[in-house]
């Protein structure tokens, strides 16, 4: 897909996504350029996880864009955890996409369909997504722009 404008963005797809996964917490946000074109943040689990018996022996917690989580006891290795869970900024493509995505809450599992975008405004403000799984920490985040919702 080609750049195109939105809101006052300029949005360029990166790569088509789409990911099923429990919702392990979200963050609404309401001040500042990223929360006007990213209001909500969910953090996902995949594969091991999304398995109760694993999140119920490990402390999640979103703040200032950030996933974290804490564990006295690794119930899966460190690497499983990493590769299986991520903060995901999320871009709602329209008002009835947000009123969706508002309506998700841990524990849900959902289905997300789009692309992970990059964005560039007029003034030099900027924000990139990751592209791989395997990132941790500054940047690892993706900036996804969500077309369509499913919550089972």
């Amino acid at each position: 897909m080609a750049p195109f404008e939105f809101l006052e963005f300029t949005i360029t797809p990166v790569a088509s996504f789409e990911i099923e996964a429990r919702v392990l917490g979200r963050k609404n946000y309401r001040l500042g350029s990223a929360a006007d074109l990213s209001p909500i943040d969910l953090a996902l689990g995949s594969g091991p996880m999304s398995d109760e018996v694993v999140l119920d022996r490990i402390d999640i917690s979103q703040s200032g864009r950030f996933y974290r989580w804490r564990t006295d006891v690794l119930p899966i290795p460190r690497r499983e955890i990493e590769h299986n869970s991520a903060n995901m900024h999320l871009i709602p493509a329209s008002a009835s996409v947000e009123d969706q995505l508002r309506q998700i809450r841990k524990g849900h599992i959902v289905q997300l369909k789009g692309h992970l975008v990059n964005v560039d405004r007029d003034d030099g403000w900027y924000w990139r997504t990751s592209k791989t799984r395997t990132d941790t920490g500054g940047g690892a985040c993706e900036l996804v722009f969500v077309e369509r919702v499913t919550v089972y």
